[in-house]
């Protein structure tokens, strides 16, 4: 969930790929990355270090904030008027961080103070988080990261990312490896007339190396640099075979930037509605205002909402799809999501200065891509079909979340959502957007509580919070919005009878790859999506 209702790409896309080739090589294990100790702020008293570093003292942010050790020269393009960056150092961008995660993280207390001189700032700000885990055993923050400030504003404001346009999905991460178009872009390379990538396809190989089977070091580069990309104007060729095909094919792609188009596939099938929703971007306002227009001009009785792929975004744009699909009558003065700051802020938005009020459900625009206060449209819908995976994360859960706090039947159909109800609000300082948990949200009814996300009530084994469903596997053998494809199919069932949940099954794949795929390879019940967290996330706007 981003800020107020609201990741240099090359930068951010090459640490993206170090993370990434971690995956496919199985080199170490993701929860290994990040910071060590645990515990609050040492207590005051001991001896200065060099860096004049008093364990448990902290000076206040503000006395660091844009003392930079390669200060920007130039006009701020978010303000309009010349960046506020003068001459510092390493150690002052070090004590930057050090006071605003005392200031401002959510879980400061369970953070170890340490010498903020003995590290570059990438690693400081990396040991600058709780370690504490969840019920689960998952690590409570897992969530923590930085962008290149020019790269965030480009994607956040228009949603333009350096790729193909093509959303990989990692089915089996150790050899042989198997990686699959989860969905792709309209307009963009992957879908370009002489490559046209369609959900299914199968990566056999990326610049003459083998997809499946090399576990080289150099040839997990090569795959990784192909895959994804640093920045625009990169070109790579990819061995593919097609769903359905029998023998493979050769293309190329540049890639380029990619606008990401949010809303898609939006459909109806009889009366229900349809639409795949992805990004909770700026230009996802105009976008979801259009589809529901669309649908509300069909008379739908029912929605499927396919959130599997969405991570989260805009904070703001989660609460007025809501308010679109529930319309006036159950949210009418009711709390879309209550925002809840570490203890030192009870009752005051330590960014904004603002008094903590719940934020209502949104009835009108609120100015990413339409301008402000325009009447938003409504479905009126007593419930509604949510799909999805391990990728629906944060925004998307708020959707779950604050329409369950107001009555509104919410059905799953799926697997697990990753469990976030945080956010924070993204923090420039000297050309680096910092991320780092600074509230959690909870709905009309006081709950918040899915730090193991929310799962299908006939879900095996499952820590997540139950949600009435199905539990279903992605089925890569079918077109997103297609009613075959298996948890469109499984949710149109349920609409006939709660009982009609298939059993809870594996991975659907193309038949050329079930033969190979052993269970003990196959890194979750979805894939793994790849994407870069700051597609991930939950923020406010300041």
């Amino acid at each position: 969930m981003w800020g107020r209702t609201n990741k240099d790409l090359n930068r951010l896309w090459r640490a993206g790929a170090t993370r990434r080739l971690l995956v496919l090589a199985a080199l170490a294990a993701l929860s290994a990355c990040g910071g060590g100790g645990g515990g609050g702020g040492g207590g005051g008293g001991s001896p200065p270090s060099a860096s004049g570093w008093v364990a448990g003292v902290f000076t206040p942010s503000g006395s660091f904030v844009a003392q930079c050790a390669a200060p920007r020269s130039g006009i701020d393009p978010t303000t309009g008027r010349p960046f506020r960056d003068v001459q510092g150092s390493t150690l002052t961008e070090n004590n930057w961080l050090r006071s605003w995660t005392n200031e401002l993280y959510l879980w400061y207390d369970e953070v170890t103070d340490r010498d903020p001189g003995l590290s570059t700032t990438p690693d400081y700000f990396a040991l600058l988080k709780t370690t504490a885990t969840t019920a689960s055993g998952n690590p409570k923050d897992r969530f923590h990261f930085t962008f290149d400030t020019s790269a965030w504003v480009a994607f956040s404001q228009s949603g333009v990312s350096a790729g193909y346009g093509a959303e990989w999905a990692v089915i089996a991460r150790f050899a042989p490896r198997r990686i699959v178009v989860a969905y792709t872009e309209p307009n963009s390379p992957a879908t370009a007339a002489a490559v046209n990538l369609a959900r299914g396809a199968e990566v056999l190989a990326v610049d003459g190396v083998d997809a499946v089977n090399d576990n080289t070091q150099s040839g997990v580069a090569t795959l990784n640099a192909g895959l994804f990309p640093a920045a625009s104007g990169e070109t790579h060729s990819f061995t593919v075979r097609d769903l359905g095909a029998s023998t493979s094919r050769t293309v190329t792609m540049q890639s380029a930037n990619v606008t990401l188009t949010p809303v898609q596939n939006v459909s109806t099938i009889g009366p229900v509605g349809y639409m795949l929703f992805n990004d909770h971007i700026a230009t996802a306002e105009s976008a979801l205002i259009d589809a529901v227009n669309r649908l509300r001009a069909l008379n739908i009785t029912d929605l499927v909402l396919d959130i599997r792929y969405n991570g989260g975004g805009y904070l703001d744009i989660a609460d007025e799809l809501a308010f679109m699909i529930a319309g006036t009558g159950p949210t009418a003065g009711r709390t879309f999501e209550e925002i809840v700051f570490n203890r030192k802020h009870p009752s005051t938005d330590p960014v904004t200065g603002e008094a903590l009020a719940p934020i209502p459900f949104h009835t009108t625009t609120q100015g990413f891509s339409v301008s402000s206060g325009q009447a938003l449209p409504a479905l009126n819908l007593p419930r509604v079909f949510v799909l999805t995976g391990t990728g629906t994360c944060s925004a998307s859960e708020s959707i779950i979340n604050s329409l369950r706090g107001v009555g509104v039947q919410v059905i799953q159909v799926g697997s697990t959502t990753c469990g976030k109800p945080y956010g924070f609000y993204p923090q420039d300082n000297c050309g680096t957007t910092y991320f780092s948990i600074e509230f959690k949200g909870v709905n009309a009814m006081g709950f918040g509580d899915y730090t193991d996300g929310f799962s299908p009530s006939n879900t095996a084994g499952a820590a997540g919070t139950p949600v009435p469903g199905c539990s279903v596997a992605d089925d890569f053998t079918h077109a997103l919005g297609d009613p075959a494809e298996a948890r469109l199919a499984a949710a149109l069932a349920y609409r006939t009878s709660s009982t009609n949940c298939p059993a809870p099954s594996g991975l659907a794949l193309p038949p050329s790859l079930k033969s190979s795929v052993r269970a003990t390879v196959v890194s979750e019940p979805d894939g793994l999506i790849v994407k870069p967290p700051w597609r991930e996330n939950r923020m406010l706007r300041q």
